[in-house]
């Protein structure tokens, strides 16, 4: 785990016990602070109990905190404890803001941060790669992979730096103010997560803040593809000059991107461009990034090709929980002679009452298999436009389409929608996936 003086003698608050919650107390204990942790599990509070203090920041005294540190899932905008913390003059942060306080404390390195409404994961996966295939010291963390408090500092080797490597939701960037990134990285901004902010533009804002933290010299990385990114970048290049890298998915040509075969579509040749730029401002030679592109494989539930079975290939996007994200999936198999190949799972609950963003690529669908709380709703929307099987349950939908498709054709869970109607989260509808397609015969 992370370990750093600068935690020392102080006082500390810890507001929920999940994985990033345990971390930041045993982070925060091992640097010698005082903490105060709360959960209101009590089995979770059990894991800290020889650790930590026993208190509930809403109930206890906190005259003297350093920071009260929260899950990026406390609603902010809602929940009590803002109050509280304003009154009592304590910061409330996150543990993000626990590693940027940490890092004049750690070995030589650098951080890279990615931020965006679609495409983070894939696109930290994928610095996270290059960087590791050039032979720097580096670990990934923040919203993808362990804890980043609980991964060991980097020590450097003869690159002299290691490298973070940081999926940034706009909840950890709220929570931190002093992460000054040696390369900060905006994807795209679409709507989402507005139940947490003050409209659209508080969650544009969100985002951009990541950029108003890095100090002079810092590079910025904008894919300008949509137009909160756009201004963004407008605005940064007019303060920061050539420090503002503008990419977009046309700088990838289609010959080069049929060389990587786990960042086919759009929404990945978005990806590789930002990740090239990344590795370029990081000093990394053109050819060991192109092996990295070639030999780079997809992250489960983003656009995971699972298994061709009777020449159909069956592809899991459960990550795809709103129809923006979903879109560049549905862009990415193009008709072959005028005939759409995708058989399209969707559904669970609906982020919206309509599919506009994924509506200009209707066309490349074959079959439409609705789910979940939300498949009835999109079943009548789609019906005049494709063949609809409104199939409720995800195990039904692949039975159904595997009957249904031919060889060629492409089977793609791509929901558009969370999945707590059904799952516990993406990931365990992914694996439900997983499971019922290897279950065909």
């Amino acid at each position: 785990m992370i370990v750093s003086k600068a935690f020392e003698g102080k006082t500390y608050a810890v507001l929920g016990l999940a994985r990033s919650g345990l971390a930041t107390v045993d982070t925060l204990v091992a640097s010698g602070a005082r903490v105060v942790a709360w959960d209101s599990r009590e089995e979770a509070r059990a894991l800290v109990a020889d650790k930590a203090e026993l208190g509930d920041p809403l109930e206890i005294d906190l005259a003297g905190f350093d920071g009260i540190v929260v899950s990026p899932g406390v609603p902010l905008n809602r929940h009590p404890i803002s109050m509280r913390a304003r009154l009592a003059g304590v910061p409330i942060i996150g543990d993000i803001e626990l590693f940027a306080l940490a890092r004049p404390t750690l070995p030589p390195h650098k951080v890279v941060g990615i931020t965006g409404t679609n495409g983070k994961s894939t696109t930290t996966a994928l610095i996270h790669h290059i960087v590791e295939q050039a032979g720097y010291p580096t670990v990934m963390g923040g919203n993808i992979g362990l804890p980043i408090l609980s991964q060991p500092p980097l020590e450097p080797n003869l690159h002299g730096v290691g490298v973070y490597v940081l999926e940034l939701s706009s909840y950890q960037i709220d929570l931190t103010h002093s992460l000054d990134c040696d390369v900060a990285v905006l994807l795209n901004i679409t709507p989402d997560h507005l139940d947490r902010y003050d409209g659209f533009a508080g969650y544009v804002a969100s985002k951009a803040r990541l950029f108003a933290m890095q100090s002079v010299g810092q590079t910025a990385v904008v894919a300008t593809e949509d137009e909160p990114s756009r201004d963004i970048a407008h605005s940064l290049r007019k303060i920061r000059g050539d420090d503002v890298v503008d990419v977009a998915s046309s700088d990838i040509g289609i010959s080069e991107q049929l060389g990587w075969p786990s960042l086919q579509g759009p929404h990945n040749a978005q990806n590789a461009a930002v990740a090239i730029a990344v590795a370029k401002a990081l000093g990394i030679d053109e050819a060991t990034i192109a092996n990295a592109l070639a030999s780079y494989a997809a992250l489960p539930h983003r656009m995971q090709a699972v298994r061709t079975h009777n020449g159909v290939l069956y592809v899991n996007d459960s990550k795809a929980t709103n129809a923006a994200s979903t879109a560049p999936a549905l862009a990415a198999w193009p008709t072959i002679d005028g005939k759409p190949r995708i058989h399209w799972i969707l559904g669970g609950v609906a982020k919206s009452d309509n599919l506009d963003e994924c509506a200009p690529h209707f066309g490349n669908i074959a079959h439409a298999y609705t789910i979940g709380e939300a498949g009835h709703m999109f079943a009548d929307l789609l019906r005049p436009h494709m063949a609809v099987d409104d199939s409720e349950m995800l195990s039904a939908a692949v039975r159904r389409a595997a009957r249904i498709a031919r060889p060629g054709d492409i089977v793609l869970l791509s929901p558009a929608c969370a999945s707590f109607d059904q799952f516990r989260d993406f990931e365990a509808r992914g694996d439900a996936f997983v499971a019922a397609v290897s279950a065909l015969e």
